[in-house]
């Protein structure tokens, strides 16, 4: 019995010798390990911002409220007798939901199922104010804790919503936001910045070890977005498509405002949704349709067609035409927009009158590999290269698969699909001298320290000679005098050029032409660009041409932004543009 215990002892000791001596240090990094808890130190999401600093999109503070259930029963005040001494008085679970419930606002009920039980960690409410947490904390209810977080607000309450886009909720956690559309989720990765995080002991009631080991990595807050959108010319331009798209019956609007570098100043769309509550959303109102709808241009897209036959010498604007009311190609007849008896027009009047017939004379005389180069080189059937959530390249069939017929109606704006970004590119080249550059939408970033990073340099393609480019405005400036299809476009002051667009609307529910698109396209100074506006409608029912629908509406936005920019008028007069080949 002796020797056993001897043995015993010897084992003990040994055991002993092995954990304070040789593996002391291993034993002592697992107990620490036991020990330690991690928690996130969330960033903070960076700022959206107009082109001048206004705020778009931000972060407030908010905190999660939580609990560990079994220390509430602890819930205990201080209380005075008749006589005056200080008592202790246990509250417990009906006193913590008594003194909770209206600052968390929330029903007994609902506050009761989630202080009561036994787990040491319940959320009882996400997202509630520093104030509401402030009031919260003062109660001092054992086991209430919070962690801090943030949410999202849009100060315009749907102010440019289709351009910043928005926060949802994770389907995948139910609970966690993550972006859903626009610059949310395609600038993400420099808004969400890096998450941080607190290391420390905790003792086993889960509360931090005064004088333990902690380790901190702070969290690096995302950047600030800075978009070229002009919140006040956004503001305007939103509430006159808004009126719009009321007064016309319409299914829906999109304007675009663009510099002739590219730049875009204002992408309204009706109807919106305000980001700050999506509940009350449709979901076809949560995208951004100037750049995921698609559409035939119509008449806005025989610019290109035009371009293209005086870039290659084919006509010029004195060019004649015997212009019928139809005219037969590739066993199809096509027709104008209305019957009339034949006229003699100049190529500058095939355009201010808006000839589908006289289009397709002057632009047979270029083959259709010629046309494919051009439209391609306008940016058709091409991504704009602004990586837009949900944004379409639009339809254009390669040359080789082009029909008998499509030969023919590429050359009206039909047979070819564009979104409303691509369609202000195109007046944007023409305006540029030329030269196509791609749109931007994002200036830059700013970081923490203030310090702004300018977005790379958008791509630039020569399409058509700049003697082109400045031949092309002047023809167009005839669509906004008296004989062109657009006089409500002119602005008192200043010249403008623009085309108006009427175009079967294909209905993507039946796939057939259902409805119209009516659009204004146009550019101001004439003759020394600045501005492209562009004004598209879908389906008005309460007029549906495009110098009635969508022509005021240009008048309006161009009007302010040319105001709000300061662009002075030129002092310059229009040149008559000769219509009729008997004009002087």
């Amino acid at each position: 019995m002796f020797l056993g215990v001897c043995i015993v002892l010897s084992l003990f000791a040994v055991q002993l010798l092995r954990l304070q001596a040789l593996d002391a240090s291993a034993m002592a990094k697992q107990a620490l390990a036991g020990r330690l808890t991690t928690t996130t130190v969330p960033a903070t999401r960076g700022d959206i911002l107009d082109r001048n600093g206004a705020v778009l999109a931000t972060s407030l503070e908010r905190y999660d409220v939580t609990v560990d259930q079994r220390a509430v029963p602890k819930y205990f005040q201080y209380v005075r007798d008749a006589e005056g001494r200080k008592q202790k008085q246990v509250l417990g679970l009906d006193g913590a939901v008594r003194d909770l419930a209206p600052l968390l606002k929330m029903s007994d009920s609902d506050l009761r199922a989630k202080l009561d039980g036994d787990r040491g960690f319940v959320y009882v409410k996400k997202g509630i104010s520093p104030q509401a947490w402030r009031a919260v904390k003062a109660v001092q209810v054992p086991g209430i804790y919070a962690e801090r977080t943030s949410t999202r607000f849009y100060p315009g309450n749907g102010l440019g919503s289709s351009v910043v886009g928005f926060m949802g909720t994770d389907p995948r956690s139910g609970t966690d936001l993550v972006p859903r559309a626009g610059i949310e989720q395609s600038w993400n990765a420099k808004l969400n910045g890096r998450a941080g995080s607190v290391t420390y002991e905790r003792d086993p009631k889960f509360r931090q070890i005064a004088g333990g080991e902690v380790e901190r990595k702070p969290a690096v807050d995302g950047a600030a977005v800075q978009l070229t959108i002009d919140r006040d010319l956004q503001w305007r331009a939103e509430k006159l498509l808004a009126a719009k798209v009321k007064e016309t019956k319409a299914l829906s609007g999109v304007v675009v405002v663009m510099r002739k570098d590219g730049t875009i100043l204002a992408l309204a769309n009706a109807p919106g949704f305000n980001p700050n509550d999506t509940r009350k959303a449709k979901a076809e109102n949560m995208y951004n349709r100037a750049l995921s709808e698609v559409y035939e241009p119509g008449s806005t897209g025989k610019v290109m067609t035009a371009a293209a036959a005086l870039e290659e010498g084919a006509v010029t604007p004195s060019t004649p035409f015997t212009v019928d009311s139809t005219v037969r190609r590739a066993g199809k007849t096509f027709h104008d927009s209305h019957s009339h008896p034949t006229e003699h027009l100049t190529f500058a009047g095939v355009l201010a009158t808006s000839s589908n017939v006289g289009t397709i004379l002057a632009g047979e005389k270029l083959s259709p590999g010629t046309m494919y180069r051009y439209l391609t080189g306008f940016g058709i059937g091409q991504p704009s290269g602004l990586k837009f959530p949900g944004e379409s390249r639009g339809i254009l069939a390669d040359v080789k698969d082009w029909s008998g017929s499509q030969r023919y109606t590429v050359l009206f704006g039909q047979g070819l699909s564009v979104n409303a970004v691509q369609a202000a590119g195109v007046y944007q080249t023409i305006a540029n001298d030329g030269v196509r550059v791609a749109p931007q939408v994002v200036a830059g970033t700013r970081d923490q320290s203030g310090r702004f990073t300018k977005a790379p340099a958008p791509k630039q393609v020569r399409v058509v000679s700049p003697d082109t480019a400045r031949t092309l405005r002047t023809m167009l400036e005839g669509v906004v005098s008296a004989e062109g299809t657009a006089p409500e476009a002119k602005i008192e002051g200043y010249r403008v050029a623009g085309k108006t667009g009427t175009a079967q609307r294909v209905d993507p529910e039946c796939s057939c032409y259902q409805g119209y698109t009516g659009s204004f396209i146009g550019i101001a100074p004439a003759d020394d660009p600045e501005l492209v506006v562009a004004v598209t409608l879908q389906r008005p029912t309460n007029g549906y041409y495009g110098g009635v629908v969508a022509a005021p509406v240009f008048h309006d936005v161009m009007t302010y932004a040319l105001q709000k920019l300061q662009i002075p008028p030129t002092g310059t007069a229009s040149p008559k543009v000769s219509i009729t080949t008997g004009d002087r």
